[in-house]
């Protein structure tokens, strides 16, 4: 359950910012500059978005294993593309498949490339905090071992 509810909260978090971010780029951005370069000036803010909250959700679940961490960021990615599948039959009647093969050539890879890196962070943050433990641990050893009398 503990993982569950912390892939909810990851997806939830990314999504929202999404959904902010989609509000500003479909009415204004769009428009101006077409569907795929406002795609691709959304896409590096999203992955900083992306970045920012899986570093503060590892945090929050730190005692989690990279293991734990890899299953929260795979749940959390299909909950964002139910969460893409339903929206796109909700508000533009279109068929799941349709919403998921539907994307631009150039922004679409990219797109399914970020949606990865989302997935993928968790574990990423995951597996460089227990390096960073066992870094620290090596130094405190051998700083103890330099400190203690030879016998």
């Amino acid at each position: 359950m503990p993982i569950l509810r912390a892939a909810a909260a990851y997806f939830a978090l990314v999504f929202a910012a999404g959904f902010v971010l989609g509000c500003v780029r479909v009415p204004l951005l769009m428009p101006r500059l077409g569907d795929r370069t406002a795609e691709l000036l959304e896409l590096p803010v999203m992955l900083a978005i992306c970045f920012a909250i899986a570093r503060a959700r590892q945090r929050r679940t730190a005692g989690f294993s990279a293991r734990r961490q890899l299953a929260i960021g795979m749940l959390a990615m299909q909950f964002l593309l139910a969460a893409e599948c339903g929206l796109g039959a909700l508000l533009q009647a279109r068929s799941p498949r349709e919403v998921l093969l539907a994307h631009d050539p150039v922004s679409g890879p990219l797109y399914y490339a970020s949606l990865l890196v989302f997935a993928l962070l968790p574990w990423w943050f995951a597996r460089r905090a227990q390096c960073h433990r066992a870094a620290r641990a090596a130094r405190l050893h051998s700083l103890r071992s330099a400190l203690r009398p030879p016998q």
